[in-house]
């Protein structure tokens, strides 16, 4: 057999393909990694190593279009801050840049706070572009024809890849709920297994929803499974369409690529917010504040930056969330609730 050429060697996308893939980490528990200092060197979720690939892509295209001299990632290093600076420069959102910095950060171990890293826009809720007013997409899109697919999100709220990956078999009743919420409550807590545990908590949390049927997310943003019920005066012709498709075909064999996702996520989060708050007033007082002796409302969350001074009940904004599969409320403030 020949010798191999000494000449060759690995371009900048093999060099960064294959230090992404050697980070995939995908079930195990960033808390432990966190704990013992190896987290910085794993991607935990296949939609941020999906993402990250995608945007060092285009990293490397920028290297080899302005700096084609550089033919490894140590030497391409040197340019990652010029490169996010020309996304801004283009007009780049702040969530957009910022997920490239990060995208860099991973790619190169350069922690955040390294004062030599490029410093990202702050994100501002006026400045996010998605689902705000009409977009260019929109010409492209027939709210006529896609009635259907609107109503469907706008009373499931589901994300465009749970949509897509939505079966027959995942429509889900009340009464299945609490039934096998009733089983898994009669067992011993010491026989309950973790995949046990995390189901119980999916199941309750169901019944915080007075809706009786739920759409089964089992492969959510990170990983999460939940139950998220079926909402509004659509509802009906959401359960009809769930329940005619066979099991284990997609409910939606094609999901429009301009269709507003969040924008319905965001109707459907407001929905089920504004069902389940009470009034700012009404709710009590239970707190007091050590420093200035002042009594306040620690059910209430206030919104800064562009939103100050707006105030949110914090327990519709947990209900609000479960519902959308996130586990921060001020993720839910921030970019879902909406026109109160």
């Amino acid at each position: 057999m020949g010798r191999r050429n000494k000449a060759y060697h690995k371009d900048l996308h093999q060099q960064a393909y294959e230090r992404l893939t050697s980070m995939q980490a995908f079930g195990e528990s960033r808390k432990e990694a966190k704990a013992n200092g190896t987290d910085k060197d794993k991607i935990f979720s296949f939609s941020t190593y999906q993402s990250y690939w995608k945007h060092t892509k285009y990293f490397i295209k920028y290297i080899k279009e302005h700096h084609p001299e550089c033919t490894t990632l140590k030497s391409a290093r040197k340019y990652v801050n010029e490169w996010l600076q020309d996304g801004v420069d283009r007009g780049l959102s702040a969530w957009t840049v910022g997920v490239q910095r990060s995208a860099m950060g991973k790619l190169y171990g350069i922690s955040p706070d390294d004062e030599d890293f490029f410093k990202a826009p702050k994100k501002e809720r006026e400045n996010i572009k998605r689902s705000r007013g009409d977009r260019v997409r929109d010409k492209h899109f027939s709210k006529t024809n896609n009635d259907g697919l609107i109503k469907f999100c706008q009373g499931t709220g589901l994300r465009r890849k749970e949509l897509e990956e939505l079966r027959g078999k995942d429509l889900v009743t009340r009464e299945q709920v609490e039934v096998e919420l009733s089983k898994l409550e009669s067992r011993p807590a010491e026989e309950l297994t973790p995949a046990d545990t995390k189901r119980l908590e999916m199941l309750q949390d169901a019944l915080l929803f007075p809706e009786g049927y739920f759409t089964h997310v089992r492969n959510g943003k990170g990983g999460r499974e939940r139950l998220s019920p079926i909402i509004g005066p659509n509802a009906g012709q959401i359960i009809e369409r769930i329940s005619n498709t066979p099991a284990e075909e997609k409910v939606w064999q094609h999901v429009h690529q301009s269709a507003d996702i969040h924008g319905y996520r965001a109707e459907y989060a407001t929905v089920i917010y504004k069902v389940n708050a009470r009034e700012i007033k009404d709710i009590p007082y239970d707190r007091v504040n050590k420093g200035t002796g002042h009594r306040y409302q620690s059910e209430v969350y206030t919104c800064r930056k562009d939103e100050s001074g707006r105030k949110l009940d914090k327990a519709a904004m947990l209900v609000c969330s479960k519902a959308l599969g996130h586990n921060r409320i001020d993720v839910v403030a921030n970019n879902y609730i909406r026109d109160l």
